[in-house]
């Protein structure tokens, strides 16, 4: 502890509310701010130095403890889900909240990783096609449910291609205010999808030629994930060193609940903390496992792309998830409970793969034949939670 004045901040959109904690004397320094960053940092600034700053994980941004990073006072982001509260604590209001955070900052905070500017985009990027597609999902189901509300049924094949497309726009009702309800809710749908392939060519060509294109290149190996999935769990993840084959299970909510005391051992569903996007995406790659292995154009084409080592560990790995599927079809097990708890869905191999050459910014790997979260290449398999996967590390040599 090397920091005289510990700062608390509860930053919201219209007002800062911020708490000095002088370690020696124990004095409080309150005042409530504005949310300008320069009427902040000259509050900062009049308390005793050194000073160290903290505020919660809000919807506000990175964008205050990046401005502070630049005047040279230490700034974390502290992780809500992981500040330490007392149990009989049952009045909340913002000025506790700081008091709360500077003395906690004196003994240990929980930080979240601060992304750059351009990882931040590339993320938003991303949670922009996400959002995109639930509006298409919605506009799709309003639609066919409007035409099913009139008795009419599509019998011509998959729904959605450009035969549906045509048997859409063949459709015609004597109402006009059906007919208006109708053509509004089909534009609705034609705008989702034009949002939607803008940001898929981005997001392609962004993956083409970026500091994430080894990332996406390796995991692209394995079957069920394309460049929008590959790229969508590089830019979630980020810095992959940071984490190891057991913690991004429970970084990624895939790890059971458990509830065990002495020699009784109790486990039910995964915990489903943590980052929710890069969760949904593995566990949309995981269903692609369950069929019989086959290597289609597309799984073919991103081989061509990635080294032969990197295409062996990937045959290797789906090949692995596959039979995983297979004993739990054998088993007759919920294809609820069997989904999360597919290896494929739990990223404790796939989500050492990226480390093995490159960090997230194409950076050489830490140490000759080790990764830098510290597992070792060529051991024999890894867990994460109750789900083992072949080890997808080692140089592309």
């Amino acid at each position: 502890m090397n920091q005289r004045t510990s700062v608390g901040l509860d930053v919201h959109a219209r007002s800062v509310v911020a708490c000095g904690l002088d370690v020696r004397t124990g004095e409080l320094f309150e005042r409530r701010l504005t949310p300008d960053h320069r009427d902040i940092l000259d509050w900062i600034r009049s308390l005793p130095d050194p000073m160290k700053a903290t505020y919660e994980a809000e919807p506000t941004g990175f964008g205050l403890t990046r401005f502070l990073d630049t005047a040279d006072i230490e700034c974390l982001v502290a992780a809500p889900s992981k500040l330490q509260r007392p149990s009989g604590d049952r009045v909340k209001t913002d000025l506790r909240d700081v008091r709360h955070l500077a003395r906690l900052h004196l003994d240990q905070i929980t930080s979240v990783t601060v992304p750059s500017v351009a990882q931040e985009a590339a993320r938003d990027l991303v949670r922009a096609r996400e959002d995109v597609r639930r509006d298409l999902m919605a506009a799709r189901h309003r639609l066919s449910k409007l035409l099913l509300r009139q008795g009419i049924v599509y019998y011509g094949g998959h729904a959605w291609t450009q035969v549906h497309d045509i048997w859409l726009r063949s459709q015609h009702f004597d109402e006009p205010v059906l007919q208006l309800a109708y053509e509004t809710a089909y534009d609705t749908m034609l705008a989702a999808l034009g949002r939607r392939d803008r940001l898929d060519a981005a997001i392609t060509r962004m993956a083409a030629d970026s500091a994430y294109t080894p990332v996406v290149t390796r995991l692209g190996c394995l079957r069920g994930v394309s460049t929008l999935t590959a790229f969508g769990l590089a830019v979630e993840i980020g810095d992959w060193h940071r984490l190891t084959g057991r913690s991004i299970g429970a970084y990624l909510g895939l790890v059971p609940t458990e509830s065990s005391s002495g020699a009784s051992r109790s486990q039910g569903a995964i915990t489903k903390t943590g980052n929710g996007h890069a969760r949904r995406l593995l566990i949309e790659a995981a269903w692609h496992h369950r069929q019989r292995y086959r290597a289609g154009v597309d799984l073919r084409r991103r081989w061509d792309k990635a080294s032969p080592a990197a295409r062996a560990r990937g045959q290797r790995g789906y090949r692995r998830l596959h039979e995983r599927w297979a004993g739990f079809d054998a088993r007759r097990k919920r294809p609820g409970w069997r989904t999360p708890s597919s290896p494929a869905s739990s990223p404790g191999g796939a989500g050492r793969w990226p480390c093995s050459t490159t960090g997230p910014r194409g950076l050489p790997r830490r140490g000759p034949g080790r990764c830098s979260s510290g597992g070792k290449v060529g051991s024999p398999r890894l867990r994460c939670g109750d789900s083992t996967l072949p080890p997808l590390l080692g140089d592309d040599r």
